[in-house]
């Protein structure tokens, strides 16, 4: 088992509108995924966990244009959290405001058995158009990918490729990034020509199609661990069969 902790999960999605369903939409499709997890808790400025018994109607409430605050599970043996950001338009593909949703799980054997359902549930509910779900230690590395000459100058670690800022990608539709499991919305799953039946038949054997018609793709059966030879080496395959992700293709 990897000796990473936690799992983070990051879909990026439309952005949110106040009260549009879809803070609710999120927190319910994690719940669903994961048998028994409730995420019926806020968090004090102190760090104090707080339990929401209208939670629902709290959340519907509290979310705002951009993003909705976070709730957790109150459960220091197992902590689990989701929330929401806004992305501004000037960080933004194609100038458009986006929401960002976070997530963290305990990474043990329960977690990774629910994994690819979790990181579905939380994307539909988000109409994300793109997302990951990585460990902690793997995920540090792929976003240290995210280089720039002027503004994020340096080398990527591990040989793998950098990657553009995200503001600098032609389409919102392009993942960032990838990760262990990779959910791709029916348009980005188009955008970076995905699946190809030749090509990408591993994938598919690891690939899960979604009530929309997008997909969660695997990229290794175990979590996702750099110190692996054979993970790095499906991380570099897969940067390099789809160039689009992180703004690579050529013009």
């Amino acid at each position: 088992m990897t000796t990473q902790s936690t799992l983070g999960i990051i879909v990026c999605a439309p952005a949110l509108l106040a009260r549009d369903g879809r803070a609710l939409a999120v927190v319910h499709g994690m719940e669903r995924a994961f048998p028994g997890l409730r995420l019926e808790w806020k968090v004090s400025e102190e760090g104090r966990p707080i339990a929401l018994p209208q939670r629902d109607t709290w959340l519907s409430e509290e979310a705002r244009d951009g993003g909705f605050p976070l709730v957790c599970n109150g459960d220091e043996s197992f902590p689990a959290m989701i929330y929401g950001l806004q992305t501004p338009a000037r960080q933004a593909p194609g100038g458009q405001p986006l929401l960002d949703v976070h997530a963290e799980l305990p990474l043990n054997e329960v977690v990774v058995a629910a994994a690819t359902d979790v990181l579905g549930g939380v994307a539909e509910g988000a109409h994300a158009f793109w997302g990951h779900a990585t460990p902690s230690g793997a995920g540090v590395e792929i976003a240290r990918q995210t280089r720039d000459p002027s503004h994020k100058p340096g080398i990527p670690p591990r040989g793998l490729p950098a990657l553009k800022l995200p503001e600098q990608l032609r389409a919102p539709e392009l993942p960032h990034r990838l990760g262990w499991l990779n959910y791709w919305s029916a348009a980005a799953a188009k955008a970076i020509g995905f699946p190809d039946p030749t090509r990408d038949a591993e994938l598919l054997s690891r690939a899960r199609r979604t009530s929309t018609g997008g997909w969660v793709v695997r990229l290794t059966d175990a979590p996702l661990d750099l110190d692996n030879p054979a993970h790095l080496d499906m991380l570099r395959w897969a940067y390099e069969r789809f160039p689009e992700i992180g703004g690579r293709a050529a013009p």
